[in-house]
């Protein structure tokens, strides 16, 4: 499938002020399963230097650095990007004999490379208690297995949309009962982590237009999703959301063992008296 994007952040202050350099998680991942066909990134005002580099997950970060004199009201970035997704099938893949049936174990060298993805959730007996509730007679097949807990957590939790910043731990979503696309997306990963399985979240768009009878669609907006890893098939997305397993109508843009660390947009402004700033965004998702 072929998508054409186009996401616009404005940050509007109420006084002037200078910036800090910016981190920018913005640029398409480019992988066996999705490719990028072209990209812009245009920042206003204009960055005395943009350096395309990648961050310690590989991950494409783009870094926009401002004259300590430049001052401004108002700060934008704007992408417009062709993505071509290459995943229709979401199950088109082979497991290892080995990790066919579930749990598994990694070989030592993928326990090695996976161990941050693996690390155990500072607080597991709300998860146990909660798999004891939604999850008491799992499948033994691996993709079954994951199927089944990916539904599971959409089926016990409330979706909210949650504009604020910030990502609520598992533990306390599963206290609210629900949560924002992100919050889910960290619980599954915590579920994941406490059963063994390697897991990392990513940010990212989601192609889904509103239904033709639905009278005012919410804007649309990023998305994040649950990455595991399975040996043989790699890593493969669920959308905890959805209780699907992503498809192509998932852009994935950066991937991390911590959720906060690829927030889209990472920086700061500076200012000799109190300011305040107002965010607003647009976003445009469309079949190309």
């Amino acid at each position: 499938m072929f998508l054409r994007l186009t996401h616009l952040t404005r940050y509007d202050y109420s006084s002037p002020v200078s910036f800090a350099p910016h981190a920018l998680y913005l640029r398409p991942r480019e992988s066996s399963r999705q490719r990028v066909h072209d990209f812009a990134l245009a920042v206003t005002p204009a960055p005395a230097r943009n350096v395309s580099t990648t961050d310690a997950e590989d991950n494409a970060l783009d870094w926009a650095y401002f004259a300590p004199d430049a001052v401004a009201t108002a700060l934008e970035f704007r992408t417009e990007f062709l993505v071509e997704t290459l995943d229709a099938n979401p199950f088109d893949f082979f497991l290892k004999p080995s990790a066919s049936t579930f749990p598994f174990a990694y070989d030592p060298a993928e326990r090695i490379t996976l161990a941050s993805c693996l690390a155990p959730p500072p607080d597991a007996a709300p998860l146990r208690a909660w798999l004891e509730r939604n999850l008491p007679a799992p499948p033994r097949d691996t993709v079954a297995f994951l199927t089944a807990l990916n539904s599971a957590v959409r089926a016990s939790l409330a979706y909210s949309r949650r504009d604020e910043p910030g990502i609520h731990a598992a533990t306390e979503t599963l206290a609210r009962g629900g949560g924002s696309c992100r919050d889910y997306a960290v619980l599954l990963i915590e579920l994941c982590r406490h059963l063994g399985l390697a897991a990392r979240f990513v940010s990212g768009y989601l192609h889904e237009p509103p239904p033709p009878e639905e009278q005012n669609p919410l804007p649309a907006a990023m998305h994040a999703w649950t990455e595991v890893y399975l040996p043989g098939a790699g890593w493969r997305g669920l959308d905890a959301t959805r209780g699907i397993f992503c498809d192509d109508a998932f852009v994935p843009i950066a991937h991390s063992v911590v959720a906060e660390s690829v927030n889209p947009i990472q920086g700061s402004f500076y200012s000799a008296s109190p300011a305040t700033s107002i965010l607003t965004t647009q976003l445009m998702v469309s079949k190309f």
